[in-house]
This record gives structure tokens, sequence and C-alpha cells, in this order.
């Protein structure tokens, strides 16, 4: 790891479309700037976000459209705006959308990308024209833009996707890929073909692609300011890419397909403890082969086009490169998959190579957390470890009484096993937050849980307080969850499973793990409605938006001084 992540530091994980805003899903507008700067009052020094890409199938941040662009729904309509690219009357919000609540993606694309459009018209229209003071300005950032590695390929494929997404629906046939639906010269690239409608569509082209300006205009000033406050970003990229992405369209010599486009073998991992099937994720493999004949180059160039945008990368499913599960494609399940072996250390190898010519701290370790979740081997570990890559380390996971008849405390997950080259969670956005998770947990785990924490048996009738005669626990959400509880006994074991939640984040902290992030939502031990994602489902993933008010002065110095108390700050102050 390089040299800054020596340094123990604290963090919050919250995606910016969980920001508040007035135009129905967070953004990179004022509220932004806002949580930077409450973070910086609470000596934060990491914001953890989820992958940036442009969201497909799902809404979901892992299954972006490509992993070169930016997602347009990220990008402040007030902003653009006050630049002129769009009035007061267009940014009114409409009736079927809400300023809070949750989010509604599909109401949320309908009102937003026409807008866009329009903001990216009137932009051209700007630097065509030419008169404007800050015309030749703005046409030389544009330009920077457009000569962006792969962003061309992106809009391409958009423009070309528009079109038979619009036929498809027409027909009937929503949600046809373009393997299965384009006609073939365009789904298999004939060059010809492709330059009749770039010429054909260059209008469409062109606003796909200044709509990608506008967001790494807005990203990138973010960032600096984060910066600037002394706040680092982590980023994320899913090892895998979506099967309906310009990613496996324009690069389909590096992905197992047939000669038609289609997967010969997609993505999962086996049958294990939590599921006799396995799960089936459906991603295309990557030819590994060919990617070794070509350097990585377009991995390399994925991992430096995040690096752009981030001070640091969060690799989800790190496994996968030293081996992956490879399921046939057309298999009703994961069960009949087998493990073939991955780069392993060559990529890694290599990505270091072409990143240390631009950056020589990168001689110390690459700036990269491994999410080590899962079926990890000692193959796994020793790639991880050969790197210095930090692993991850999850609380919800440590507190197993079945485990702890086993083995006794000696589980990974526990604090007092962490090693310093670690970053502690108290959750991911794939697991329900720490306050609905403590509702989940059986007598026996939520004993092993308090004798952990304090050191003593808990008194049974302080169990029977927490849990019905048949072994369930009392469900007690806390007025924070939108729920408010009742009366008696149910309250007090509301309030001290808050208690608990705070002191379950304690625990992170005192850690020796290099890093403790939180996801934003535990802080305020928000229940089960503010879980961000619950994997293998789908419906209202990703779609949690916190409640304003929450940047508080109070959360901010009791968050600080626990910051500074554990050591992730480097001073203490006496005053203030």
């Amino acid at each position: 790891m390089s040299q800054k992540l020596l340094n123990r530091s604290a963090g919050i994980l919250l995606h910016p479309t969980s920001l508040p805003s007035n135009e129905g899903i967070g953004t990179l507008g004022k509220t932004a700037y806002n949580f930077i700067d409450w973070l910086h009052s609470a000596h934060i020094r990491l914001w953890q976000v989820l992958p940036l890409g442009p969201t497909g199938y799902g809404d979901s941040p892992y299954a972006a459209f490509s992993s070169f662009a930016g997602n347009p729904l990220l990008i402040d309509l007030e902003t653009l705006s006050e630049q002129g690219y769009l009035t007061a009357d267009d940014i009114k919000l409409p009736e079927y959308l809400s300023t809070d609540g949750n989010i509604d993606f599909g109401s949320v694309v309908y009102w937003k990308l026409p807008l866009l459009k329009k903001a990216a018209s009137a932009f051209l229209g700007k630097i065509k024209k030419g008169d404007a003071p800050d015309a030749a300005e703005l046409e030389e950032a544009y330009r920077r833009c457009k000569r962006r590695k792969h962003l061309g390929e992106y809009a391409l494929f958009m423009s070309i996707k528009e079109v038979y997404d619009a036929k498809a629906a027409q027909e009937g046939l929503s949600g046809k890929l373009w393997n299965n639906y384009w006609p073939k010269a365009l789904a298999c690239r004939d060059m010809e073909t492709l330059k009749r409608w770039a010429q054909e569509h260059r209008h469409e082209i062109e606003l796909y692609t200044v709509i990608q300006y506008f967001f790494f205009e807005q990203w990138q000033k973010l960032h600096r300011y984060a910066n600037e406050k002394g706040i680092s970003i982590i980023g994320d990229i899913p090892i895998f890419v979506a099967p309906d992405s310009a990613d496996v369209w324009a690069n389909q010599k590096f992905f197992q397909l047939d000669e038609n486009g289609i997967p010969t073998v997609v993505a999962g991992v086996p049958p294990d403890y939590f599921s006799a099937t396995g799960q089936l994720w459906g991603n295309p493999l990557y030819n590994w082969d060919a990617m070794k004949a070509d350097k990585y180059r377009w991995w390399i160039d994925r991992i430096d086009a995040c690096l752009e945008l981030v001070d640091y990368i969060r690799i989800d499913h790190f496994r996968g490169f030293e081996a992956y599960w490879a399921v046939p494609f057309g298999a009703p399940t994961a069960e009949k998959g087998e493990w073939l072996p991955g780069p392993d250390h060559h990529f890694f190898e290599a990505v270091q190579r072409v990143l240390l010519k631009k950056n020589s701290e990168y001689a110390k370790g690459l700036p990269i957390i491994a999410e080590d979740l899962g079926v990890i081997t000692p193959q796994v570990e020793r790639l991880r470890d050969d790197f210095h890559l930090p692993g991850m380390k999850i609380l919800q996971f440590a507190f197993s009484a079945a485990e702890v008849r086993e083995i006794g405390f000696t589980d990974a997950f526990l604090p007092h096993r962490y090693t310093q080259n670690a970053v502690v969670y108290t959750g991911t956005h794939d697991n329900t937050t720490l306050r609905a998770w403590l509702d989940t947990l059986s007598r026996d785990d939520f004993e092993v849980l308090l004798f952990y924490l304090y050191g003593e048996r808990p008194a049974a009738e302080l169990l029977d307080e927490l849990f019905s005669t048949d072994g369930t626990a009392v469900q007690c959400n806390t007025p924070a969850t939108g729920q408010p509880a009742d009366e008696g006994t149910v309250l007090q074991a509301a309030a001290f499973k808050d208690d608990l939640c705070a002191e379950l984040i304690k625990q992170a902290f005192f850690s020796v793990a290099v890093f403790a992030v939180i996801p934003f939502q535990d802080l305020y031990a928000l229940g089960a409605e503010a879980r961000m994602n619950e994997p293998s489902t789908l419906g209202k993933n990703w779609t949690w938006r916190m409640p304003r008010g929450l940047f508080t002065p109070e959360c901010a110095e009791w968050l600080g001084d626990l910051v500074i108390a554990s050591g992730r700050w480097d001073a203490y102050l006496l005053s203030k």
C-alpha cells in the first residue's frame, strides 16, 4: 500500500445518489460540498463511494453501461442552470418526483435525461457560436474530455442502444441485449457499418459525449474540493463488467464469447453454506490469454481512468484474479461451474509497472483495497499479501455463537485478530444496516456479542428483555427508523441496541486496522429501510436516500472526538 495508506484514518461510506437533493436523486451539487464540509468538521479523511459509472440493469452501480463513463444521473441540474444551459423552469421538479424519500430511478431517468440532452445542445451551440468570453476555454476543456480513453466507444454504443431499445420496446421485447437483438453488422462491429452509423447519428453521439463532459467537470471539481479539505476518495471497481455494456461490445476479443457475441461461460460463485446452488451472476468472463497478449492494456486503462477520479480503489471480488468460477452459459444455477485460473501475480506486476511510470509513489504499493470476502484460499491471501494490499474486515461477520463453540474467539473478523494492513467496516453496501443486523441475531449470537464487547456474561434478565420466549428478537425499531417504538421494555431495548451501534463503531475505530470506514446509516442507527442493497434480489436496491438534516454539528463532534481518541487524527485538541 502507498505511503499515504500508512496513516490511520477514518472514513464514511456513502454513495452520492444517497445525498439529499431537489432532483429526486443525490447529485454532485451543493449538498455534496456540504457533505465534504461536514466530513472535514468530523476529522474524517476518507469518503468511500460505489462505482460511478452509468447504471444499467437493476439500477446497480455494479452493472454499468461502461467502466469509462460517469453516471449522468449524478450531474447537478442546478449547476447547469447557473451556467446558462438550462432555465429555472426547466429544472423545476415534476409532481411525479419527490425531493425527499427513496429514489424512483425510472421517473428520474424519464425526467432528467431529456434535460441533460437539452443542456448538451445549449453547450454545443455556445462553443459553436464562439462569441462568449469563455467559449474557447470551454471548447478546449471539451476536447480534452473527448480524448478520454474508450469514451468514444461508450457514446457510439449508447447511440445504437437508444434506437434499438426503443424498437425492442415497441415490439414487446424490452430487455433484449445488443448481442441478441441488434443487427449482426452492428453487434459484431462491422467497421463500414459502424462508420455509416456514426456519420448518420453524429449529433446524438455528440450529445452523449457532452453529457459525459458535464459529469467529469462536476466530479473533478468536487474531488479537488475534497482533497483541499484533506479528504481522499475511495472508489470502487467491480472485477466483472455488465453484459449490456460498451466494455464487452467494443472489446469482444477480451471476453469468452462466441462468433455472435454470446457468452460461452458466465461468472458466479459455487454452492456454499449460504446457497445450495451457488450464485449465478451472469457476467461475461475475461479471455485472460488475450488480455495477457495485449499486456492487459484494457484493464490498465480501466484502473488508470478510475484513479483520475479517486485516490484509492476497492476492487470487488479480488479473489477472481487468482481463480474464478466459470458457469456454462444458459445453466439454471451455478452448480455446474468450475474453477479456472486467473492472471494472478502477472496481472498486478503489469499494473504496477505502468502506474510507476506515472507516479513513483506506487513503488511503495498500489492504491488498491482488496475485497477479499467469500471463498478465500491461501493462494488468494498470498496474492493479496505479496502486493501489500489491505483486505477487508466486516464486524457483522464476527459474532457467531456456533463458531465460538467450535474455535473460540479466533474468528478473523473479530477486532483483536486484525492486522494493520486491513480496512474495517461495520458493514458494506451489501449488508443490512448495523441496527437492523442486531435485530437478526439469535439469542446465542447476541450473548456472544455482549460478552465480547464488555468482557462479562450478560445477565439473563437483559437477554429476556431482548428476546421473546421462543428465542426470536423483540423487534424494537427506534424513531430514527421512521417507525415509532412502543413504550416500556421495547423502547428500552431499542435504546440499548442504538447504544450497541455506537459501541461497535468504537470497536472498529480502536482496532489496529489502518482504515476504519462506517456506512453513514450506522452513525444514526438507521434500520433496514436504509439498506442499500440485498444481493440476489431485484426491486428496491440502491434507492435509499438519507433524510435531510443529518449533517449535524452534534454528530460531527461525537465522531470527531472518536476519531481523535482512536488515533485516527493527528492531534488531541485541548480547546475548540
